[in-house]
């Protein structure tokens, strides 16, 4: 390890913890319609728990509804009933050809019910960063301990690791702002 490698680490850690974090609020349901609100939902296609992705078509084809068409029509009782299953709330409607899902407005209740999950998986990404921030000082203090770097390089290299942190911290809360004005608006 070195002082660059320490610096490198801790950087494409920060980058992982941000994509799981933005993958993860895709997740949640604004007022408009999403593919995203669907990718993570496993249909259980021929005895195997496949990504609806995989084996259907998804298209948004007005502001409030998702289109999903399979590649496969005979899986589409069992995309039906993964939909069911899941924790979207909204019932699939089907024509033997392609499910459509229709998102009703959010109430007000709602609206803080996912800006509140939204600000709880903000927080879990940001201790993420937190926990790299940590491991990357223990980098540090073990150079040196070693002595393959001075005191002073051992402090500048806490303060650029800080510094990482804060810069991620930063996209952090941009984030979560933006997330929350998509699921407040009207």
């Amino acid at each position: 390890m070195s002082y660059e490698s320490v610096l490198k680490d801790a950087n494409q850690r920060m980058d992982k913890a941000m994509a799981h974090m933005k993958d993860m609020l895709r997740g949640i349901r604004t007022s408009r319609a999403s593919s995203a609100l669907v990718d993570n939902i496993r249909v259980d296609y021929y005895g195997t728990p496949t990504p609806l992705p995989q084996i259907a078509q998804i298209s948004i084809p007005e502001a409030r509804q998702i289109m999903i068409k399979p590649f496969d029509v005979s899986a589409i009782k069992e995309i039906e009933k993964a939909l069911q299953k899941s924790d979207l709330g909204i019932g699939p409607e089907s024509d033997g050809k392609v499910v459509r899902l229709n998102l009703p407005p959010l109430s007000g209740d709602q609206r803080k019910k996912y800006a509140a999950k939204a600000k709880e998986l903000c927080e879990e990404g940001r201790v993420a960063l937190r926990n790299v921030r940590r491991d990357a000082n223990k980098e540090a203090d073990a150079l040196l301990k070693s002595k393959e770097i001075t005191e002073d390089d051992n402090k500048d290299l806490h303060n650029e690791i800080q510094e990482l942190l804060k810069k991620y911290e930063a996209k952090v809360n941009d984030l979560q702002e933006r997330k929350n004005k998509e699921i407040l608006e009207v």
